[in-house]
């Protein structure tokens, strides 16, 4: 999968990508013409991304962990979610998914980082219909125990005909491919049918429909200041040499030195599901690439949303953005818990910027502009 934005139109606040048009949430069919509504591959989609029987037990659907309120991670309390069996827990924060229909596939960056794209922290996979496969089957997350099951609980939905419609009268014949349709339905729905996007403050101020504060003006020059951080060169914040909008990540991998969050309870989690118990270290994007010199490194998430999708850091460890800013200033200086991989850490970029408290907040400040749904 690669997502492209050769077709964006750019007046930012309200953008189309491709063939979705971004701005504005589609309406509902009113109650009784639903079924006078042809369906397609991303209506379909948002039925099973939305559906709460496509878990074991019923309860949990994608939009529990990827809840539209906030920008599509997870709103719920803790540092990682909760899976539908109770007491079960994943290793690893939610990231939004409302962007992640632009994520490139794993491959080599060239540059310092490595390594560039891929969904998931460690990229481990190259399209969103991997990416949606994964928890569906996932023991700590929707624990179906197959393929055939997630078809089953599709096959006897409210909208198995609709499926049938979008994917062929024998679409249920054959589980393997059934189970494709299933990623290829909610991979559509995301990169197709998620609204909203690109309606930022920060949008509208490149198009020159808005003025920023004084501290979002400061923090805006913080963040593009190569001498102090640099935040703008892993977090893009100008449009492509396309036009289209900026994704405020270059997909890039690091290792920040952000510390095992001992609130994290995948690590209570029984032996049969983490056999390291306490001890457990996640490797971050050495366990994909089976390459220890890449351990302890993430993907660099987009900023977009951010204000919306706390906790921060793969393992949730920071609590609101005030903490993540002031760990990126000081951590080389503060006293702050030991890295969880303490090599290969990013020395060129963070750990002592010697940032100001008021600097901390300007930046904050400026993240906050791009949330969606700015109205001037």
């Amino acid at each position: 999968m690669k997502a492209t934005l050769t077709t964006c139109l750019v007046s930012f606040p309200l953008l189309a990508c491709g063939v979705a048009i971004e701005g504005e949430a589609p309406e509902e069919p009113a109650v009784g013409v639903e079924a006078a509504v042809t369906p397609t591959r991303a209506s379909v989609g948002k039925k099973i991304f939305t559906d709460t029987r496509l878990s074991e037990p019923a309860g949990q659907s994608c939009a529990t962990c990827h809840d539209a309120a906030h920008a599509f991670a997870d709103g719920r309390p803790g540092p990682t979610s909760a899976g539908a069996t109770a007491g079960r827990f994943g290793n690893r924060n939610t990231p939004s998914i409302a962007y992640a229909s632009f994520t490139p596939a794993l491959k080599t960056a060239g540059d310092e980082t490595g390594y560039m794209g891929g969904l998931f922290w460690d990229g481990r996979v190259a399209t969103l219909e991997g990416q949606v496969a994964g928890p569906l089957l996932n023991p700590l997350e929707m624990n179906n125990a197959s393929k055939a099951a997630v078809v089953n609980k599709v096959k006897t939905s409210a909208y198995a005909s609709q499926f049938k419609t979008v994917f062929g009268s024998t679409a249920f014949n054959d589980v393997d491919q059934a189970f494709a349709y299933i990623t290829q339905a909610v991979a559509e729905y995301e990169r197709t049918g998620i609204p909203n996007r690109f309606t930022s403050k920060y949008d509208a101020y490149l198009a020159g429909t808005a003025t920023l504060t004084a501290a979002e003006q400061r923090g805006l020059a913080l963040f593009e200041d190569t001498t102090r951080g640099s935040c703008a060169s892993c977090h893009l914040d100008k449009p492509a040499a396309d036009g289209s909008p900026p994704l405020f990540t270059d997909f890039g991998y690091d290792n920040l030195g952000i510390p095992r969050n001992p609130a994290n309870p995948f690590y209570t989690l029984p032996s049969s599901l983490n056999p390291a118990g306490a001890a457990y270290v996640d490797y971050g994007l050495s366990a994909p690439l089976h390459n220890p010199r890449q351990a302890g490194k993430f993907k660099a998430p987009t900023l977009r949303n951010i204000a919306l999708t706390a906790p921060y850091g793969h393992n949730g460890y920071f609590a609101d953005l005030a903490s993540i800013v002031r760990f990126y200033n000081t951590r080389d200086v503060a006293t702050w818990d030991a890295p969880e991989v303490t090599y290969g850490l990013n020395a060129k970029d963070m750990g002592d910027i010697k940032l100001t408290s008021q600097e901390e907040a300007d930046l904050v400040s400026f993240m906050l502009t791009l949330t969606d749904g700015y109205h001037p």
